[in-house]
């Protein structure tokens, strides 16, 4: 088994079989850090949760160079697969919770400073997942002691990258008026007003927004040179 994989879980794994080309090298150390794939000059990672974990490491490959495409997955459709603890089959069923590109800035809100980044790639891969849960008495409260024993990749279904402020801008419809509130962002996008008040943060945090006012106790905010493009 080669270096750095004795760990790997098979969400990881399968996405780097996924993403791997002919003449890849893989877990090779590059700057004191061991990198998932590379092809030629990219150092590609693949972060299957909490991209703020990688903060160190981008930042210092960053800052030395580095071109890096980080893929990130986001489960569009995942079912729920039960086993006892010793991996016993119990019960199969589709999640309800249908994730989108746009939780991609559940993440992002941790690593403005980074981000737009012209070596740094984001891409987010919306995939197929079953997610494994064993009755083992180990897991959090929430899932009433059950522990997520593995995510396994059924299908990748479609990619989006951010590799520039263009990319971040258009997750705002071109159709909203200027200037909005996160309310507004929330209804012309179909999600959730948290959500949208990461994107306006993340945003703010790039200098892709600024906040012109209030409406109410909301902010509203517009792309920085609003009046000069109006």
């Amino acid at each position: 088994m080669p270096i750095g994989t004795l760990s790997e879980k098979s969400l990881h794994a399968s996405l780097k079989d996924w993403v791997s080309q002919p003449d890849d090298e893989f877990e090779v150390k590059v700057d004191g850090f061991f990198i998932d794939v590379v092809r030629g000059q990219t150092l590609i990672e693949i972060q299957t949760r909490h991209l703020y974990a990688m903060k160190r490491k981008l930042k210092k490959l960053l800052a030395n160079g580095h071109e890096i495409r980080l893929l990130h997955p986001i489960a569009q459709e995942k079912w729920i697969v039960r086993e006892t603890a010793v991996g016993e089959p119990i019960s199969r069923r589709k999640s309800p919770k249908r994730g989108q590109t746009l939780d991609i800035f559940k993440e992002l809100v941790r690593l403005t400073g980074l981000i737009p980044h012209p070596n740094l790639t984001i891409e987010v891969l919306l995939t197929q997942e079953e997610e494994i849960l064993r009755d083992d008495g180990e897991g959090s409260w929430r899932r009433k002691r059950w522990s997520v024993y593995d995510r396994l990749l059924l299908d990748v279904v479609e990619q989006q990258t951010f590799a520039d402020k263009l990319d971040y801008l258009a997750v705002i419809p071109q159709e909203l008026e200027r200037p909005f509130t996160n309310k507004q962002l929330a209804q012309a996008l179909t999600i959730r007003p948290d959500l949208a008040t990461k994107i306006t943060y993340t945003l703010c945090k790039m200098d892709l927004l600024e906040i012109r006012g209030k409406q109410g106790r909301s902010n509203l905010y517009v792309p920085p040179g609003f009046d000069k493009q109006t």
